[in-house]
């Protein structure tokens, strides 16, 4: 994964990242209220801890919301890196159906269907609740992985009430698929930002002429 990268090709590449322009909130641009979207875990636009990313457990965040407008149906859930070193933001979890009254994701959550308590074996839970395909085209969270010396990265916890009318993004949906059967029917939304960072590490002793063998 992208922790494997250098720190030299990360520094070189820290000029290519896809953009915040690219975040299915900005993409979307439709007049929606607002959703107060918090983490117990961390602040808005401060440093994920280590423990949801590559370099911990690689656990997805607690997430916490405000109550949505009357009308929701349900909502979704969409977590993508802003400053991936790719043409667009790399898609770190998608949950789609989860229910408009639900107010919270618990630690550890967002895991591929079939492997938690109430889940079935394809297509989401038992409440219709359906974790989609992350960037690596896998089920669940994807832990957050920047290259070193890349900089930092924000990642954007993208929450979306929905009203009738969506269309169906079908069973374990990628982001295309989401983006086309929520568009138009978007009540609210809400943005919370993490951060994080791998810098290069200091040298361990002198390097370069006269330096020990």
């Amino acid at each position: 994964m992208l922790e494997h990268i250098p720190a030299w090709l990360g520094h070189a590449m820290s000029g290519l990242r896809a953009g915040a322009d690219k975040l299915a909130i900005v993409q979307l641009g439709e007049d929606f209220e607002t959703l107060d979207l918090t983490s117990p875990a961390f602040p808005h636009e401060a440093r994920l801890p280590p423990r949801f990313t590559a370099d911990g457990e690689g656990v997805s965040p607690p997430l916490v919301w405000s109550e949505p407008p009357v009308g929701t149906e349900r909502m979704v859930l969409i977590v993508e890196d802003a400053d991936a070193p790719t043409p667009q933001p790399l898609v770190h979890a998608i949950v789609w159906g989860l229910e408009a009254d639900a107010g919270r994701l618990e630690e550890g959550a967002i895991v591929a269907d079939g492997a938690a308590t109430g889940l079935v074996a394809e297509g989401g839970d038992v409440a219709g609740r359906d974790v989609g395909r992350n960037s690596y085209l896998r089920e669940g969270w994807l832990p957050p992985d920047p290259p070193s010396g890349h900089g930092e990265h924000r990642y954007a916890f993208q929450l979306f009430a929905i009203g009738a009318g969506a269309g169906d993004a079908g069973a374990t949906p990628g982001r295309s698929a989401v983006i086309d059967a929520i568009t138009g029917h978007v009540l609210a939304a809400g943005l919370l930002i993490g951060t994080y960072s791998r810098e290069e590490e200091a040298p361990n002793g002198p390097v370069g002429i006269g330096a020990p063998a």
